[in-house]
C-alpha cells in the first residue's frame, strides 16, 4: 500500500556527479526507529542492522533518503518487504515479495550466490537502473557483499513484477509462487516501487541465518 508523506529536513546537500547519478554526502548514523515501523511489522533489530550496514557501505550508495528491507524470517504468505522513507519516518510500501524456488516453499531457508542455483541471496545491495524486460519494468541490483551476493548481476537477480505474487495465489496455494532467485513483487505495485527505489538506493535482504552472520563483513566487525 502507498501511504502519505510528511516533511523533515535533509541532513546534507553537497552534490557531485558520479556516473549518471547525482550524488550527495550520505549519512545514516542519526536514523531512528519509528513506532510506525513496528505497526507494519518491521522489527527494530532488523531496521537497526540495516542502518548500521548502510552506514558502513554509504560510499556505494547515492541516497540516504529511502531504503528497502526484506525480512525472510517471515513466510511468503506474509507481507515482508518495506520501503522506508527515512527522512519522514514513514513506510511508503509494505507488501509481498517472492523468494527463489530452491530457497524453500513458504519459508526461505536456503541461500546461494551461485549462478543457476535458483536461490535467493541475503545481504546488502545497491539498486541500479530500470529497464524493460520480459517481466515489464525491472530493476537491476548490485550485491555489495563478496561471496554472499556479489554475483547478482551475473545471475540476473533483479526486482520485477510477477503474477504469482498476489493474495489470490496465496489463497489458492498457501504461499506465493517462487522466482529463479529474484525478489519479485505484486504486478500492481511493482512499477511504483521500482521507480521509488531505483538509482543508487540501499536494499537489505535479512534472515536470522548464522551462516550469513558468520560470513558477512558488514553486519559484524571482523
Amino acid at each position: 500500500m502507498k501511504l502519505g508523506l510528511l516533511g523533515i529536513v535533509l541532513l546534507y546537500f553537497n552534490y557531485e556527479i558520479i556516473g549518471n547519478y547525482t550524488s550527495k554526502n550520505i549519512d545514516f548514523e542519526d536514523r531512528n526507529y519509528s513506532e510506525e515501523y513496528l505497526e507494519y511489522g518491521l522489527k527494530k533489530e532488523v531496521f537497526k542492522l540495516a542502518i548500521a550496514g548502510f552506514e558502513k557501505l554509504k560510499n556505494e550508495l547515492q541516497s540516504d533518503e529511502i531504503i528497502t528491507i526484506i525480512d525472510f524470517d517471515y513466510p511468503s504468505s506474509k507481507e515482508r518487504i518495506w520501503v522506508v522513507d527515512l527522512n519522514n519516518q514513514k513506510i511508503l510500501y509494505h507488501t509481498f515479495v517472492a523468494h527463489g524456488k530452491n530457497s524453500g516453499a513458504n519459508m526461505a531457508n536456503y541461500f546461494s550466490n551461485t549462478p543457476e542455483s535458483y536461490k535467493s541471496s541475503l545481504g546488502f545491495y545497491v539498486t541500479g537502473k530500470t529497464y524493460q524486460g520480459k517481466h515489464g519494468l525491472s530493476l537491476l541490483l548490485d550485491g555489495l557483499e563478496e561471496g554472499i551476493n556479489d554475483q547478482a548481476r551475473k545471475r540476473a537477480i533483479v526486482i520485477h513484477g510477477a503474477d504469482y505474487v498476489s493474495k489470490k495465489f496465496i489463497e489458492q496455494n498457501g504461499r506465493l509462487g517462487r522466482s529463479f532467485g529474484c525478489p519479485a513483487l505484486p504486478v500492481d505495485l511493482s512499477g511504483d516501487i521500482i521507480n521509488t527505489i531505483a538509482n543508487g538506493k540501499g536494499l537489505f535482504i535479512y534472515k536470522s541465518d548464522n551462516s550469513y552472520f558468520n560470513k558477512s563483513q558488514v553486519v559484524f566487525e571482523k
